[in-house]
């Protein structure tokens, strides 16, 4: 019995198509396989790096975790935005900065990251950051490095800010000052919000926000401004 033609039109097309999907390319079943892939866990590190700046083993361990472990993943993926990841692992601290090369082509009033927005501090802000990294430091030394946060008064600070700064004439009006110059700091991450006993947590993050040479210049400009007021009549 004879074929109809029909029907060896359709078997011919049907072994072209057979012959076809053999030698198309199969797409890829897993993304691992594929060289752009990039991890979840590594993803999840990589945006809260760019939403907050910080991880702190303390408080996020897994995500701090991903980032020490795929540090030159992460690096890879911050790099397009001149970005740096540093790790502080006695602290248990991971962070980010601005590429040095980056910043070398930025002038001092011409700020032009897209993603980092420059926080200018006051003179007070500084003189108090100052103070807490010195205070945080003291910790450390004896506590050993690593320690974690520093837990301390803040009417324990009013003496030192009188030293630099003028005096208000009243408990009150100092009290009042400290507050707003700690709650400005509590928004860069740097102290923890005073709690009900009026104490505040020091975060182990001051220790990298400026270096000991530019402190120690600003504690000697207001030494200076000090004596220059007590000279007065």
């Amino acid at each position: 019995m004879s074929t109809d033609v029909f029907d060896q039109l359709a078997a011919a097309n049907g072994h072209a198509q057979e012959t076809a999907d053999e030698q198309m390319p199969q797409p890829q079943n897993s993304g691992e396989s594929c060289p752009d892939y990039t991890p979840v866990e590594i993803k999840q590190c990589v945006q809260e790096l760019l939403k907050s700046g910080l991880l702190e083993m303390e408080r996020k361990p897994n995500l701090y975790q991903t980032a020490t472990t795929y540090q030159e993943r992460i690096r890879q993926l911050l790099e397009p935005f001149d970005l740096r990841l540093q790790i502080d692992d006695i602290r248990g601290l991971a962070f980010l900065s601005v590429a040095e090369a980056a910043i070398g082509e930025m002038q001092d009033d011409e700020w032009s990251h897209p993603l980092v927005r420059r926080q200018r501090l006051t003179l007070e802000q500084s003189l108090l950051v100052a103070i807490l990294r010195k205070r945080f430091l003291n910790h450390e030394q004896e506590n050993g490095a690593g320690a974690g946060d520093a837990v301390l008064f803040v009417d324990d600070l009013i003496p030192e800010l009188q030293i630099y700064l003028n005096e208000l004439g009243s408990d009150v009006k100092e009290q009042s000052r400290v507050r707003n110059l700690l709650e400005k700091l509590k928004g860069h991450g740097i102290v923890s919000q005073i709690d009900d006993k009026d104490q505040i947590t020091i975060r182990p993050i001051i220790a990298h926000l400026a270096s000991p040479e530019s402190l120690k210049a600003l504690l000697e400009q207001y030494r200076r401004l000090a004596d220059t007021g007590k000279d007065r009549p």
